[in-house]
């Protein structure tokens, strides 16, 4: 199973066990829950809310009343603006009904509590994009990837020189545009589909 953060938070006899990952896609996230259950098969329920970068969200209360668990761990993530993160709640019954809204207050805690226990990672989406400059031009092309926070991946050199670079996409087109004009239309840009995230 991949690292998690764990945190335990108890309320009224009852305890909530919240683990955190990060995630890349929906069938990770149900390899571990499969394995969360195994590992926790004694517990009463196995809660979670997951929200992927692609906007994708999912949740379960797991026989709990509607909207008190998985909705309220969903919450939580969203609170922080988290994605690509799923995080379950094992719950132990400890004999006492805590009624709906303490309830739903006792797994959005359990959320935040393993947020607050893990540091959290911003990362944006690039697009690798290859560019064609003129010898007379790479200077003022080093000056506008620095502007724009580009990364240059590589790059080779013959007649003219050309760099593979990671932009943010939402930058690509008025890269593109300032690159044009600094180059008198000289330079040449293709952009590829490779999309990655990168931490920052």
């Amino acid at each position: 199973m991949l690292e998690f953060n764990e945190s335990v938070y108890k309320e009224k006899g009852s305890e909530f066990i919240a683990q955190i990952y990060h995630i890349e896609d929906v069938k990770q996230a149900e390899l571990i829950i499969d394995s969360v259950r195994k590992k926790f098969f004694d517990a009463t329920h196995h809660c979670f809310a997951l929200k992927l970068a692609t906007g994708e969200i999912k949740s379960s209360d797991d026989g709990e009343p509607k909207g008190t668990a998985g909705l309220r761990i969903l919450n939580a993530i969203e609170h922080f603006e988290l994605t690509n993160v799923m995080i379950v709640v094992i719950r132990y019954f400890g004999g006492t009904k805590l009624g709906v809204g303490p309830l739903g207050k006792a797994y959005y805690q359990s959320a935040i509590n393993a947020i607050d226990e893990k540091k959290i990672v911003q990362m944006n989406l690039y697009q690798k994009i290859s560019a064609q400059i003129e010898f007379n031009h790479i200077s003022q092309f080093h000056r506008i990837v620095n502007n724009f926070d580009g990364i240059i991946d590589n790059s080779e050199y013959s007649n003219s020189a050309i760099f593979n670079i990671f932009l943010k996409s939402k930058d690509v087109d008025k890269f593109s545009s300032e690159l044009f004009n600094a180059t008198s239309g000289s330079s040449i840009l293709k952009k590829h589909s490779l999309f990655t995230y990168i931490k920052i």
